[in-house]
């Protein structure tokens, strides 16, 4: 398995949730994961209810079987200080630049060298080995920014190495795309079963693809479960209300005390419900072309279902063990092609 994991998705499609939960998925039966945030906007800690994230890889979880989640919000100033510091040895005279503003100005008039920090960091992270010679994280995993900017932001230190030719930063940034186009790396998109979202992920599966990065799979969220059987979807699809409200009935009757009695009450909620199934059955259709579209790209698909009540610590653990499980019937799946 990669060890460098990169989540992007559509906004909206919770990708820092699944990252999360990636990291926790990883991280179970002992080993450790850092999770990476290079967007600012502390959505780890939210998750984790935890209090902001400094610029430093604090652990922030423990993962199902004694594994350990560390975390770190990339900080592009901290970043490029680290940078003159390893390169060319500032110290204080890197901290008099903070001061008056010119690691500011650097990373708002060059957006690309940004960038270049926040991969650098995490690619950083994947190499470092402890005084034994192991790796001191088994697996990192990148909060990238969304599908549209994800391709520009994972290359753009092919375009720096091609523009200094010679030195430590041409030399830093081959490095980093060393790591970023191995098979050490894997990209993930995030999708809805939606139409713009789905058409997203083929896009930005494309542009990876044609700039030589390396695709992982496709994480479906928020999957409605299927409530109806085939009889009450058609039902339900087409109007038919006298049947619908037969159903409804038999179901009262079964549940709670009162027998036929709260039959009686099924008929004033027959319209309201009517509505609700028909919306469901119009939602499950689109679900099932999304999920055909996603079929096509060819690539390794999991599912996680929509949380109801939203995702707290506990359904953050919740889907990690999904993810677990997914992983462990699709690795399972491509051992049995292998030896068949």
């Amino acid at each position: 398995m990669s060890r460098l994991h990169v989540v992007s998705g559509k906004g909206g499609t919770g990708k820092t949730t699944v990252a999360a939960a990636l990291a926790l998925a990883l991280a179970a039966e002992g080993k450790r994961a850092l999770l990476v945030e290079v967007e600012g906007r502390q959505g780890i800690a939210q998750l984790f209810e935890a209090e902001a994230l400094p610029y430093e890889e604090r652990k922030i979880a423990v993962a199902p079987g004694g594994g350990e989640v560390y975390a770190l919000a990339i900080d592009a100033e901290r970043a490029l200080l680290d940078y003159l510091q390893m390169f060319y040895k500032l110290g204080s005279a890197g901290r008099a630049l903070k001061k008056i503003g010119a690691i500011d100005f650097a990373t708002t008039i060059a957006p690309g060298l940004r960038d270049v920090l926040l991969t650098g960091k995490a690619c950083e992270a994947v190499r470092r080995k402890d005084r034994t010679g192991r790796f001191v994280y088994d697996y990192v995993v990148m909060d990238a920014p969304p599908t549209g900017r994800v391709t520009r932001f994972l290359n753009v230190n092919d375009e720096v190495a091609g523009l200094a030719r010679i030195g430590p930063i041409h030399n830093q940034a081959q490095a980093v795309m060393r790591v970023l186009k191995s098979p050490e790396t894997a990209v993930h998109f995030v999708t809805l079963l939606e139409e713009m979202p789905v058409q997203e992920t083929a896009d930005g599966i494309a542009e990876l693809r044609a700039a030589g990065l390396p695709v992982g799979g496709v994480v479906i969220n928020m999957v409605r479960p299927e409530i109806l059987d085939e009889a009450a979807v058609e039902a339900a699809a087409n109007g038919r209300r006298p049947e619908v409200a037969r159903a409804l009935a038999h179901a009262l009757e079964r549940t709670g005390s009162g027998g036929a009695r709260r039959a009686g009450l099924a008929e004033p909620l027959v319209d309201p419900l009517l509505r609700q199934a028909r919306e469901h059955t119009e939602r499950l259709a689109l679900e099932h072309r999304g999920r055909a579209d996603v079929a096509r790209l060819g690539l390794p698909t999991y599912e996680l279902e929509l949380l109801g009540d939203g995702v707290d610590l506990a359904g953050l653990y919740r889907m990690a063990r999904e993810l677990r499980k997914q992983f462990a019937r699709g690795e399972a799946s491509e051992r049995q092609g292998v030896s068949g």
